[in-house]
């Protein structure tokens, strides 16, 4: 099955997942850093040159923030595709619907896959490690 758990742990995550997709399209740092863990956070890009593997929390505010003038537009849609909570940890994916405007005025929509592993603390649920699978780019 897809979506394991409690009832209540899965919703919270698909805020969560719904929250940092808001996060990116405000282009709101404050907001899309606190969705992430503040211990042991991991955020793999393998098809963006310099961030194939982003460890550490301060570390992926900076290359987000470094990456985010590339990009002057993000519209972000997440989706969950699957949740599987166990007790404080789950693991899941997540599909996402991108329409980027890159610096140079150019739009491009990117479908992607997020293999997600989300951890719960002081009842909150965060991003422990999201690892980008790129499925599609098309001209926007």
């Amino acid at each position: 099955m897809a979506f394991t758990g409690p009832l209540e742990d899965r919703v919270a995550i698909h805020e969560l997942v719904a929250s940092y997709g808001d996060a990116v399209t405000g282009r709101d740092g404050d907001a899309w850093i606190d969705n992430w863990a503040e211990e042991g956070a991991v955020w793999k890009l393998p098809a963006i040159p310099g961030m194939e593997r982003v460890e550490g929390r301060e570390a992926i505010l900076a290359a987000w923030l470094a990456a985010m003038p590339g990009w002057p537009t993000q519209i972000n849609f997440q989706r969950c595709g699957a949740i599987m909570v166990e007790g404080d940890r789950a693991h899941g994916h997540t599909y996402t619907d991108e329409l980027n405007l890159d610096a140079a005025g150019n739009w491009e929509r990117w479908l992607n896959r997020y293999d997600d592993e989300w951890v719960k603390r002081d009842g909150r649920w965060r991003f422990a490690s999201r690892s980008l699978t790129v499925l599609a780019i098309r001209p926007g």
